[in-house]
């Protein structure tokens, strides 16, 4: 039995081919996927989340909704299943084709856990993915105001509080000076140019934050292993995660997103096409991080900007 499972009858292809293809798509382009043209585009910012439980997103369909938010101009970053809109009093307007996401998780087949009784050892799940469909708001007609609301702009100045809020929050050490941003995992500091060798502030946070995204990666932390050398794909597929904990982060504190390593494209791209599950396990990483850096902020309440 294949190790991985999807949840069809029909025959179709791979939902880990067919989001690896179209990611590998948009990077021979030139175009980085979670580094959209959002300020073209009139998408709204964030990160994507159920209407109906306000739960975000994550993983790979953070990757797989903002894709369609971009391409089809929605504002809206809320989303709904078809019956979620129903039990909201609305409906999906005539005609609407949805977007397929995935939901991860695993089970134990009757035999293996008959095997394992037998042999007095622990069972092995298998790990599948299950396909869904989901609407954005603005497909839907019916809802509840509040519901449907257009996202309201971020004031600039709170913006940058919250990203300062969350990167003193970390209790990461972080020495400011020289010209290269990295992480040292031997003595576990972030080292930053000074901040006014940036463009823009926005940029001192990107780069802030996947050098944050690299820290969670320590054994007291998320316990990632760091040891990897330059031009690896172990090496770039680290630096994949980092990048993606900053484009999660930026999204949850309405930052556009940038490109913190562009000369990794080629690096990125070899990944992607030797190894379809490659960005799943990236996206999935950065969630883990960003989640970690999230909690550290709000600690309490959980709450978020």
């Amino acid at each position: 039995m294949s190790q991985i499972c999807e949840q069809t009858r029909s025959p179709r292809v791979s939902l880990y081919d067919e989001v690896t293809d179209r990611i590998v798509a948009e990077l021979e382009r030139g175009s980085v996927p979670w580094v959209k043209p959002w300020k073209n585009s009139g998408a709204g910012l964030g990160l994507p989340r159920s209407a109906s439980t306000r739960k975000f997103y994550s993983g790979i369909n953070v990757l797989i909704l903002w894709d369609a938010v971009i391409k089809k101009g929605y504002a809206s970053q809320e989303w709904l299943t078809f019956r979620q809109a129903l039990s909201l009093g609305g409906h999906v307007k005539k005609g609407e084709r949805g977007t397929t996401i995935c939901y991860a998780d695993s089970f134990i087949p009757k035999t293996e856990r008959e095997r394992a009784r037998e042999q007095g050892e622990d069972p092995n799940a298998v790990p599948f993915l299950k396909r869904f469909t989901v609407f954005n708001v603005e497909q839907c007609e019916g809802l509840p105001p509040h519901i449907v609301a257009a996202p309201k702009p971020v004031p600039t100045s709170e913006l940058v509080s919250e990203a300062e809020h969350l990167i003193a929050a970390s209790g990461a050490t972080i020495r400011e000076g020289g010209g290269a941003a990295f992480y040292q995992r031997g003595e576990d500091f972030i080292r930053l140019p000074p901040r006014a060798s940036f463009l823009t502030p926005a940029d001192f946070y990107c780069t802030a934050l996947h050098e944050l995204g690299h820290w969670t990666a320590h054994p007291s932390r998320l316990n990632r292993d760091l040891a990897h050398r330059f031009g690896t794909s172990a090496y770039a597929r680290e630096e994949l995660i980092a990048e993606l904990t900053s484009a999660f982060l930026c999204a949850h504190l309405n930052i556009v997103p940038q490109v913190r390593h562009a000369d990794y494209l080629a690096n990125w791209l070899q990944v992607l096409k030797d190894d379809s599950r490659a960005i799943f396990h990236a996206a999935s990483q950065a969630s883990k991080a960003s989640d970690f850096l999230l909690a550290l902020a709000y600690p309490k309440t959980g709450d978020t900007p």
